[in-house]
């Protein structure tokens, strides 16, 4: 097909299925920062041992600051990917969680940026996986959300969100048993949650805990919630405390929209067992939200005694007794 062509079919597709999502992301661009907005307080990094780094970013189909990638030239989604891995790479996480993440498509410029994106910021290992429709994918759309990991990732699961008709979310898992954590199991998720109804994010967010039920190790969960803590009554609160786990409440630094951040609609979260030594909000604009980077490690709670003892004793300062 003609280049010309091309596009305006894209740009209609896109218009036709993606508009009301669009007006609404661009709705942020006309209000001013609220007065009075809490401002991030980073925690004070531990310094006793090792933590496991993390990050979460919707990429936002590596369009940046165009409305839709059905506008955009295949080279500018490369060269919008290369910022991103850009940033990834400066930030050293060796888990990233990654949301509107597209496989290889008419969409996409037909070609997988979870894979370039690997490829350009060093990861070894990656899943992504299919959230879109039949609909969808009869239209040659593809994507969903991915992990991209410098530690070998097992047991990967995708799942796309069911009983909505506009449903193009859903979340990926994976296992990871990093050395930080003396190689103990961590089942990371990347999640992104629908973007007009608490409802509809309720009745996904309850797919989540279907899934991981009666579990009872570490766990992980990173991404687009679509949700701010004000907003958290329903959906963000039944995660918590279904799956027990724990935001950074030190940090309360908005992440959308990336030019002029209002709310705060991504999240790392962590089970019981483990904790922040270290959380940030990156003001890179390299897509429509801002990226979240963190450092997790054990709870001193969590560690038996002769372990609590030893990192007690990294934590004492040398003392000269000549």
């Amino acid at each position: 097909m003609p280049r010309g062509l091309q596009t305006v079919s894209r740009f209609q597709m896109t218009i036709s299925i993606f508009g009301r999502e669009g007006r609404r992301r661009l709705a942020g661009k006309r209000h001013a920062p609220r007065k009075g907005a809490a401002t991030q307080r980073p925690v004070a990094p531990v310094q006793d041992g090792d933590s496991l780094r993390l990050m979460s970013l919707n990429i936002a189909h590596a369009r940046r600051k165009a409305q839709h990638q059905g506008l955009l030239r295949d080279t500018t989604i490369r060269r919008n990917l290369k910022l991103i891995a850009g940033v990834i790479e400066r930030e050293r996480p060796q888990i990233v969680a990654l949301q509107e993440a597209d496989g290889p498509s008419f969409w996409s410029g037909g070609f997988d940026h979870v894979a370039a994106l690997a490829g350009l910021a060093g990861f070894p290992h990656a899943f992504r996986g299919e959230h879109n429709r039949e609909l969808l994918a009869r239209l040659d759309l593809s994507y969903g959300t991915a992990l991209l990991s410098q530690l070998p990732l097992a047991a990967t699961h995708s799942q796309a969100f069911l009983d909505n008709w506009r449903d193009t979310k859903g979340f990926v898992t994976a296992t990871v048993a990093p050395d930080a954590l003396d190689g103990e199991p961590v089942d990371v998720v990347s999640i992104h949650l629908d973007f007009l109804a608490d409802r509809v994010r309720r009745r996904q967010v309850e797919q989540l805990v279907e899934r991981f039920r009666g579990h009872d190790g570490h766990l992980v969960v990173m991404g687009d919630f679509n949700c701010a803590w004000s907003e958290r009554r329903r959906s963000l609160d039944l995660l918590l405390h279904e799956l027990k786990l724990r935001p950074c409440r030190d940090s309360a630094a908005a992440t959308y929209p990336a030019w002029r951040p209002l709310v705060r609609l991504d999240w790392i979260l962590v089970s019981e067992g483990l904790e922040f030594s270290a959380y940030d909000t990156l003001d890179d604009r390299v897509s429509d939200h801002l990226g979240v980077v963190a450092e997790v490690h054990r709870r001193r709670s969590a560690l038996q005694p002769r372990e609590r003892s030893q990192v007690h004793a990294r934590r004492l300062p040398s003392v000269s007794l000549a």
